[in-house]
């Protein structure tokens, strides 16, 4: 699937959302925040049950989360430290939700795997950048050996959240309980897909 490699192409479907934040003059990280806090509530809805408030405040957060970037390259305000609030921000959000359904809708080993699978899938590529390196940076978005490798990141995770949860509320036969448990296997296959690239390519032991 893999619909962080689409970014550009998506770009022009939430770009203007952004224009609209940054006439607003909104501090992109403040705007990271707010990701934060709206991503919080929907882990605080999913904990109480409230199934589609949930889902609601989950698609506010992750708009949020794209929006950050673009009010920041519009406004000049693009910062080493607004890209690492980013990344906190992003796996702050993803460790409570995804812990809170994996631990109500599939139990405790459930939360355990699928939230290491989540962290490991994501932090896997600032490892790469310390320890391989990167080919650019444009605008302040990182050029990496890991880019368009995977197919099961935090957008697939969000939609395939959001639909269980939609077939949760509405009582159909499969619900979050199975969809926590696809979500954990697909970013596992994904973390491994990453790291078989890795050693294809990087296997090789260093030379004297």
């Amino acid at each position: 699937m893999n619909l962080t490699k689409r970014r550009e192409a998506l770009k022009r479907l939430y770009t203007p959302i952004g224009v609209l934040l940054y006439k607003l003059h909104l501090p992109p990280n403040f705007i990271t925040i707010l990701s934060v806090i709206t991503g919080m509530l929907s882990a605080y809805s999913f904990w109480h049950g409230k199934l589609l408030t949930a889902v609601s405040f989950l698609m506010v957060s992750g708009m949020l989360d794209l929006m950050d970037g673009v009010v920041a390259r519009m406004s000049d305000k693009a910062s080493k430290f607004g890209a690492v609030f980013d990344w906190i921000a992003d796996k702050w959000v993803d460790g409570f939700v995804l812990g809170t359904v994996g631990y109500f809708y599939g139990g405790p080993f459930t939360a355990i795997v699928v939230i290491t699978a989540s962290m490991l899938h994501s932090f896997i590529k600032p490892v790469v950048y310390s320890e391989i390196g990167y080919s650019a940076r444009i605008k302040g978005k990182i050029q990496d050996p890991l880019e368009g490798v995977g197919f099961f990141g935090r957008p697939e995770t969000h939609l395939t959240l959001i639909l269980f949860a939609i077939l949760e509320r509405f009582d159909f036969p499969v619900g979050l309980s199975f969809g926590i448990k696809l979500i954990a296997i697909l970013t596992l296959l994904s973390l491994f897909m990453r790291i078989a690239y890795l050693y294809r390519h990087f296997g090789r032991v260093y030379e004297e």
